[in-house]
């Protein structure tokens, strides 16, 4: 299609590196049809209304909106998610950590786990829907986040066994513990804010990213009060910053109780994720 031509040389202009890819989204996801479809229609009029709603989904990605907020879902491993500003847009690092808690829960059965700051529910979804947890409990601070939790709850996996509920950290909790504590924490440093590209720093929630000098902010809390709500035995998965692993693995070892933390690579080769055993 010319218009596709047209919207990729816009964006080229406007500094994006993949233009025609994102040409072709926008116009796929106007017309709600999958890009593939796009040439086996290439001489397909627009009709006013479709025209009107590309240029709309346009002028917003020229702002840099991603494409995700801009088409109002993500794919999250078999799940897809509402997802707007309120939540960050669940991305590929945050699907290895998951295979790494069901790698660990293969053979195992009737487990409870524990989702600290859910967002938008992928973490706890994917848990409940693809391994052998009983029961998974969803906590975030943002009462905004959990609306759309909830919601992808509903929609995505209503037959899950996943509770959300609202609060900071384990507060929501006390006195519970759980076979795996996962957690996608706030992780980017304050000082870090000026580097990120401008669709993240921009647009996704600041309360979900940043963590104080050094990113750590969250994760101090979040391994210290770990002990008190995992059952022995049981397990802490942590997503972290790629620069993160020797300080969080110290933070690990500081609490005296738990065997040697153990750390992932992301698909790009870089620190990722912390996994640690409650001793006993």
């Amino acid at each position: 299609m010319e218009l596709v031509g047209w919207t990729a040389n816009y964006l080229k202009e406007k500094g994006f590196h993949n233009a025609r890819l994102n040409a072709e989204l926008l116009l796929a996801g106007s017309l709600g049809v999958k890009r593939l479809d796009l040439y086996l229609q290439y001489d397909r009029p627009l009709k006013a209304e479709e025209l009107a709603a590309f240029k709309a989904r346009l002028l917003r990605r020229a702002k840099r909106e991603p494409l995700q907020y801009i088409e109002g879902h993500a794919a999250f491993r078999d799940l897809t998610l509402r997802v707007d500003p309120r939540v960050l847009i669940p991305r590929p690092e945050t699907e290895t950590l998951v295979q790494e808690v069901l790698d660990w829960a293969e053979g195992r059965d009737a487990l409870s786990a524990l989702d600290v700051g859910t967002g938008s529910g992928a973490i706890a979804l994917a848990l409940a829907t693809e391994g052998a947890f009983r029961r998974v409990v969803a906590v975030d601070v943002s009462a905004d986040a959990l609306e759309v939790a909830r919601a992808n709850g509903a929609a995505a996996a209503p037959d899950a066994p996943v509770e959300f509920r609202l609060g900071s950290l384990y507060d929501a909790v006390a006195g519970e513990r759980f076979d795996v504590i996962a957690s996608n924490p706030p992780y980017v440093g304050d000082e870090e804010r000026g580097g990120l590209d401008a669709e993240v720093r921009d647009w996704e929630p600041a309360g979900a990213l940043f963590a104080g000098t050094g990113g750590l902010d969250v994760i101090r809390p979040l391994v210290a009060q770990a002990p008190e709500h995992l059952a022995p035995g049981g397990l802490l998965a942590m997503e972290i910053g790629a620069s993160q692993a020797d300080a969080v693995c110290a933070l690990v070892r500081a609490t005296g109780a738990f065997a040697e933390p153990r750390v992932r690579r992301d698909l790009a080769g870089r620190d990722r994720i912390v996994l640690a055993e409650l001793a006993g």
